[in-house]
């Protein structure tokens, strides 16, 4: 049995642009997972026999994202392990191999989301799990220390009332620049974050000139970046470039 990334490749090789009726970039929306219970729980009244997702979509493109990633790679299991667990990745790559899609869904919900991230509640014998919100609150915030950074600034005036700053994000959000220019916007966006500049310091009552390092990565540089681009018009990203200078990463 060929696994699901066999069949994505397969798909993409050998079918024509216009019907390519197998490869969709997301996983199936929803999903129901039945309980098997084991002899000794017959005497039991289980609270619910089944498990229903709801409005799944906030995580499945991002899972089918990773899958890709993970798999397209064969160093990525290993550098991912050392943020997201080698138990995991390993649990998640074997699920998703195997089509199990309700199962890697309720992986992520219970390994990686906190409670307060979903609803829950039981209906009829049956546990109704709600992944209501956006992709940033159900996935990429459950990346935050692979995407964590720190910039530093100082102040040119020593009587500055913040003279030294760190600023800390753990979401790489990046804003359209504000006039339109000419090039690649995606870079200048990135850029704008993360390179060394220096701007008027915001501080009340200072007014001098502030001086802002380079943004690095907390943890060293990710295998792979997610970028926050909520503040972007479709219009903005009909072009993406192939490449990404980020920090001193490519």
């Amino acid at each position: 049995m060929k696994t699901l990334f066999q069949e994505i490749k397969a798909s993409i090789k050998n079918n024509a642009d216009q019907d390519r009726s197998f490869w969709r970039p997301v996983l199936p929306w929803g999903g129901v997972f039945t309980i098997k219970a084991g002899r000794k729980a017959v005497s039991c009244m289980p609270l619910y026999v089944e498990i229903t997702l709801k409005n799944t979509c906030t995580i499945d493109g991002f899972l089918m994202l990773l899958y890709v990633i993970l798999r397209e790679n064969n160093t990525f299991p290993r550098e991912l392990s050392l943020y997201l667990g080698r138990e995991f990745v390993d649990c998640f790559l074997h699920l998703m191999d195997t089509y199990s899609f309700t199962s890697v869904k309720l992986l992520w919900i219970w390994d990686k989301m906190e409670k307060r991230q979903y609803k829950s509640g039981i209906h009829k014998a049956t546990l109704e799990i709600d992944l209501f919100g956006n992709e940033h609150e159900n996935f990429t915030r459950n990346l935050e220390h692979l995407m964590a950074t720190i910039q530093e600034s100082y102040c040119s005036n020593s009587r500055c009332p913040l003279r030294a700053q760190e600023n800390h994000m753990q979401t790489i959000l990046i804003n359209p620049p504000h006039d339109i220019p000419d090039g690649d916007l995606i870079q200048m966006a990135v850029d704008g974050l993360f390179c060394s500049r220096i701007e008027v310091c915001e501080e009340i009552g200072c007014g001098c000139l502030r001086e802002f390092s380079q943004r690095i990565f907390c943890h060293g540089a990710p295998p792979f970046v997610i970028l926050n681009m909520e503040q972007w018009k479709s219009e903005d990203l009909a072009y993406v470039p192939y490449y990404l200078d980020l920090s001193d990463h490519k």
